[in-house]
């Protein structure tokens, strides 16, 4: 230590001078990139050498592999990375070789974007609004906005994903760290001269064959010319029928002759028609005629229905609900394929609107007409469950392709309909009743109930006031529930209606079983409502004995059920 205990030594004085020069060859600073040597490998780490740091340095070994920096894993092998501090609180020095990567290829970007010189990345994955492209040379990830990938419509971009190909920058956020590409300026910087002189081939009224069909947008379907050119056929060029989109008519890859209708050497663009390559069919619209079948042929299948064609040119749609009388959302997919001639029938011909509806089931039989000239209203039929739902069945009549309606309520006259319901099963046989039938708008009604005997028929002959006979079902705190001699009904008698004397209107006076006389108090054969009152047998009584023994003594009626009887006879008298 003496050679530093004197400073103005000669020794001193040349050791510091020899340190000061190394200091000043060697600058260390935090948040730059520095290189480091790997001297030491052992198995989850590297040890790294960087000239002018007191310690070295350790690199994550899988932080390398997910970097594809396996291959340099080995002795002498140089790794830039971010030095982010000289010293932690534990006295080691964090560095990173990820963040380093990064910050080189931000560099390279920014190079590239300020000398404006396409950089080489491809589409890894597709985002909402774009897509994500990895700078091939970095690994940095930027946006491809979905506008800039093509300078024309493309429905599938599979093709592109994963292939290296070239783009522009065209947005740099430095602050923020993102950057914007575009594919579509790599495309659209190809010579311009060459597709002039592509353009001047076509004149208006030429005939294009065998053009194929590319995409499709939701204003025209773009074709493929001799793989030279892209021309668009606008909606309203594709048929003289009404289209709502191209793919009704046409199919990618499918070929199509084209005729040329308008040339643009300015924004070097071919419009064409289909359409115009035969006479308007609506021309001559008038020799078709209404409710007449005529062979059409299927020209594209849909989930909503069928495209037909009349004659070339003249496209109409046959619906899904014009393919059965019976079956609802029926298949055209499954029932036609395309190329196939059925019959149709033409309901409707709209010259205005370009509109011609036709139906396929018009042809067939109608199985609800055919059912009503065979089970009129009121024909007793058999049928078997094929469907239930929570409040009716579907009945299937004697093999017909028809199901036939039977709501819960016409099950039993009685019992309650939803509990009915749960009685029945898919498969089991019912003979019932036709009670409508609307062919128009195919539907049956039919009914269980109807096919029975109506317990409420034991009321026909009866009226109000009228006197029963009934015996005691059963006894609770609200009344008495009891049945009338030969009638498949139980009725309530509320407590309310047992006695016109308050302190006999006990429900616990009987115990079941007993027989008694009541008044009918209600009848109502509409709503199936009947009311019974023992109270009303007792005003009935009553009344009929104060006409017969108003003119006796004070002590009329001291025998009869009536406590106030007597008094009522005297005071008759009085009045008399």
């Amino acid at each position: 230590m003496e050679i530093y205990s004197d400073l103005s030594s000669p020794a001193s004085q040349e050791f510091e001078k020899l340190l000061n020069s190394q200091n000043s060859k060697i600058k260390i600073e935090e948040g730059k990139i520095i290189n480091g040597t790997i001297n030491k490998i052992t198995e989850n780490f590297v040890f790294l050498f960087v000239e002018g740091l007191k310690s070295e340095p350790i690199l994550d070994i899988n932080e390398l592999k997910s970097m594809g920096l396996s291959e340099k894993i080995k002795i002498g092998e140089v790794i830039p990375v971010l030095l982010e501090k000289i010293e932690d609180k534990n006295g080691e020095v964090l560095i990173s070789a990820q963040k380093a990567q990064k910050i080189k290829g931000w560099d390279k970007l920014v190079e590239a974007y300020e000398s404006n010189t396409p950089i080489m990345g491809k589409i890894t994955a597709k985002c909402k609004g774009g897509c994500i492209v990895e700078h091939i040379e970095t690994g940095s990830l930027m946006f491809l906005p979905g506008s800039q990938i093509s300078d024309k419509p493309l429905k599938d971009i599979s093709h592109l994903m994963n292939e290296p190909q070239k783009f522009a920058l065209i947005k740099l956020d430095k602050i923020r760290g993102n950057a914007c590409v575009s594919r579509r300026e790599i495309i659209s910087s190809f010579n311009k001269e060459d597709k002039a002189k592509i353009i001047e081939k076509y004149k208006v009224g030429d005939i294009i064959k065998g053009a194929e069909v590319k995409g499709y947008s939701n204003f025209g379907c773009f074709f493929n010319v001799n793989n030279e050119l892209d021309v668009l056929v606008h909606l309203q060029e594709i048929s003289y029928s009404r289209v709502n989109h191209p793919d009704e008519f046409f199919n990618i890859g499918e070929k199509h002759d084209l005729k040329v209708i308008s040339v643009d050497t300015e924004k070097l663009q071919v419009g064409c028609s289909v359409k115009q390559l035969s006479p308007d069919p609506f021309d001559h619209i008038e020799n078709y005629e209404l409710k007449k079948i005529y062979k059409v042929k299927v020209v594209k299948l849909m989930d909503f229905g069928a495209f037909c064609e009349l004659e070339p040119g003249l496209t109409t749609l046959l619906h899904s609900s014009e393919l059965s009388w019976s079956k609802k959302n029926l298949s055209a997919k499954k029932m036609f394929k395309v190329g196939d001639e059925i019959n149709c029938v033409i309901t409707e011909i709209d010259k205005e609107k370009r509109r011609v509806a036709i139906s396929h089931k018009l042809t067939l039989e109608n199985p609800f007409e055919t059912f009503e000239k065979k089970y009129p209203i009121g024909t007793i039929v058999e049928g078997e469950v094929v469907n239930k739902n929570e409040y009716s069945l579907f009945l299937n009549i004697e093999g017909l392709d028809i199901d036939a309606f039977l709501h819960c309520n016409d099950l039993s006259y009685s019992n309650d309909s939803e509990e009915e319901l749960n009685k029945y099963k898919n498969g089991d046989k019912l003979k019932v009743k036709v009670l409508e039938i609307k062919a128009s708008e195919q539907k049956i009604r039919v009914g269980f109930k109807q096919t029975q005997k109506d317990a409420f028929d034991w009321f026909k002959d009866k009226n109000i006031n009228q006197i029963i006979t009934v015996k005691v079902i059963s006894v609770d705190n609200k009344g008495l529930s009891v049945r009338p001699e030969e009638c498949e009904m139980n009725f309530q008698i509320k407590k309310s209606q047992i006695s016109m004397n308050p302190a006999d209107a006990r429900p616990s006076r009987w115990t079941g079983g007993e027989k008694l006389d009541v008044a009918i108090a209600e009848l109502d054969f509409n709503k199936r409502k009947v009311s019974l009152s023992i109270k009303l047998l007792e005003e009935i009584e009553k009344k009929e004995a104060l006409k017969k023994y108003g003119a006796d003594a004070e002590g009329s009626g001291k025998n009869l059920p009536f406590a106030s009887l007597s008094d009522d006879l005297k005071k008759k008298e009085e009045e008399n």
